[in-house]
């Protein structure tokens, strides 16, 4: 049984309109756009987008509800979100510039397998998209129609989809807007600097802020 065309219109409607507010996942790919350029912010954002799909299986088994109800596995995947946004700061801060000289567009150092996994993991054990999916999903599942697993899959993945589509939006025009900027090392490390930065204290709120 697929959705049906009114159930998935207003579900994609609200998922856009919620994928486009800032947060985390805005930031960071806006970030890397600027400062490692538009394949980099995109491959970045892809990343972030198919991290939905953890998210989705959790919350279509239910296993979203016991972790949400377990105060102790909560608090340690939140730690480990947190740790791991300051790691990717901490990456950010010691490399030497998206660019090592003219017409050079990424960091040799990074490629786009690694961007590519680390939004995916960003987003796959960050706590609050748990709960934002086991929160979000249900709204938009019409128990009548039975099939509630399978209801909550298909508008999983198509929250994936649609954010798939944002994200590689946000990684191409921060990109493109990065493009003149990324005229010099020094230039593109401060640039550098400025996204471990963001990184940084977007993993200390995860961790502080409950």
């Amino acid at each position: 049984m697929l959705l049906g065309i009114e159930q998935a219109a207003g579900f994609l409607a609200a998922a856009v309109l919620i994928t486009l507010s800032p947060g985390p996942d805005n930031l960071m790919v806006l970030s890397l756009g600027v400062a490692r350029g538009r394949k980099q912010g995109m491959v970045f954002g892809l990343g972030c987008a198919l991290g939905c799909l953890s998210h989705t299986l959790l919350a279509a088994l239910g296993i979203s509800a016991l972790l949400a109800a377990s105060p102790l596995a909560f608090s340690a995947l939140k730690m480990a979100g947190g740790a791991y946004l300051i790691w990717l700061g901490w990456q950010a801060w010691r490399s030497q510039g998206s660019l090592l000289n003219a017409g050079q567009q990424q960091n040799p150092r990074e490629s786009a397998g690694k961007l590519f996994i680390k939004g995916l993991l960003a987003n796959a054990i960050n706590p609050k998209v748990v709960l934002f999916f086991l929160a979000f999903l249900p709204q938009f599942v019409i128990s009548q129609q039975g099939h509630i697993g399978w209801q909550t899959a298909q508008l999983g993945l198509l929250f994936t989809l649609q954010a798939a589509v944002v994200f590689g939006l946000l990684g191409y025009f921060a990109g493109h807007a990065g493009h003149w900027l990324n005229t010099s090392p020094r230039r593109s490390m401060l640039l550098d600097r400025l996204a471990g930065t963001l990184f940084g204290l977007l993993g200390l709120k995860l961790i502080l802020v409950p």
